[in-house]
């Protein structure tokens, strides 16, 4: 098992981890199908639709 001969500073460990915080805004695509905004790789919440695909029934709003 590999263990680290000496301690990292704790600068060392903070700038390493300085890039752990930058979390990214997900864009939201457009459903081909019905073209309301849906996060990519799901199922259209609107439609139902993955990939030409009817996947889920969706009921209607009122």
């Amino acid at each position: 098992m590999a263990v680290p001969k000496r301690r990292h500073s704790k600068a060392r460990t903070g700038s390493r981890r300085a890039n752990w915080y930058r979390v990214e805004a997900v864009e939201a695509g457009l459903c081909p199908n019905c073209r309301e905004p849906k996060l990519p790789h799901r199922i259209c919440p609107n439609c139902g639709m993955y990939k030409g695909r009817q996947v889920v029934e969706v009921k209607e709003a009122k």
